[in-house]
């Protein structure tokens, strides 16, 4: 027990995070909604806060722009192999340009745990005219 303890302090066996979106097709100004799916490691852990990122990526320069971000003050306990849902909702902004063959985005999720490794999800979306 106290080896899969120090394991999940390293991030091996520790709890992970997915983002599900409702649609990945956005107009900008739409709002995004989804869910945090949170899938228990070895041992419990608590959870103290999700932080997600809209990053913009400049995919001929391969530079990362956040454009926006949102933290969730989540005081959880993940027990082992359990699954937790955290309601997720965003506003897209009105001045993001469409995707491109140039510009993609993705939403950057991080689980952050009062003590271990921090945890990450990456999804892509695509936005398009209005």
């Amino acid at each position: 027990m106290l080896l899969r303890k120090y394991m999940s302090l390293l991030g091996v066996g520790s709890a992970q995070i997915d983002l599900i979106l409702e649609k990945d097709v956005l107009i900008p100004g739409d709002p995004v909604n989804g869910k945090f799916l949170i899938k228990g490691g070895t041992v419990d852990q608590d959870l103290q806060l999700i932080e997600c990122a809209l990053v913009m990526v400049n995919l001929k320069t391969e530079a990362e722009t956040v454009l926006d971000k949102v933290l969730f003050d989540v005081q959880l306990r993940i027990q082992p192999d359990g699954d937790d849902m955290v309601p997720f909702s965003f506003l897209l902004p009105l001045d993001v340009p469409p995707s491109s063959k140039d510009i993609s985005y993705h939403f950057k999720t991080k689980l952050v745990f009062k003590q271990g490794v921090e945890s990450w999800d990456e999804d892509m979306i695509k936005v398009v005219k209005g």
